[in-house]
């Protein structure tokens, strides 16, 4: 027996994955008391099923890069990148900089040093999927 899905299927479980994922991003947000209006879908990129990056308008009209999926879902300010690669790249940067402050922040149970750990792996996932060219192609 075997579990090959058929091109229409793995389509399915690709766009089911979007979806899930888009779901994530706006209920994010709105935990962070923003509330989600629009998605510019032609400059979202989706890496299924490891991340999707949003690029999200708040209904007060501010801009945000939103990255959810097999990681810890977070928001920036669309300033800090011009596109979703760059985005990607800033997720990087700044999850290695949050990691660092946990791990300065002096008393650390488990927990703390364990969600550092995993920020630390998932910056250096991203910056490896920033640096692959090939997974960019060309974006204007």
């Amino acid at each position: 027996m075997t579990d090959q899905l058929t091109p229409e299927q793995q389509e399915q479980a690709n766009n089911e994955w979007v979806r899930t994922q888009f779901q994530k991003a706006n209920q994010y947000l709105a935990e962070k008391g923003i509330l989600p209006d629009t998605i510019a879908v032609s400059e979202s990129r989706y890496l299924t099923p490891i991340l999707a990056v949003w690029k999200m308008t708040a209904q007060n009209r501010q801009q945000y890069w939103v990255i959810s999926g097999d990681l810890p879902t977070d928001h920036l300010p669309l300033s800090a990148a011009k596109d979703a690669r760059e985005a990607v790249r800033a997720f990087s940067f700044n999850w290695q900089l949050k990691a660092e402050q946990i791990m300065n922040s002096g008393a650390l149970d488990q927990t703390k040093v364990d969600f550092a750990n995993l920020l630390v792996q998932r910056a250096h996932g991203l910056y490896e999927l920033f640096d692959k060219e090939e997974l960019w192609g060309k974006q204007s």
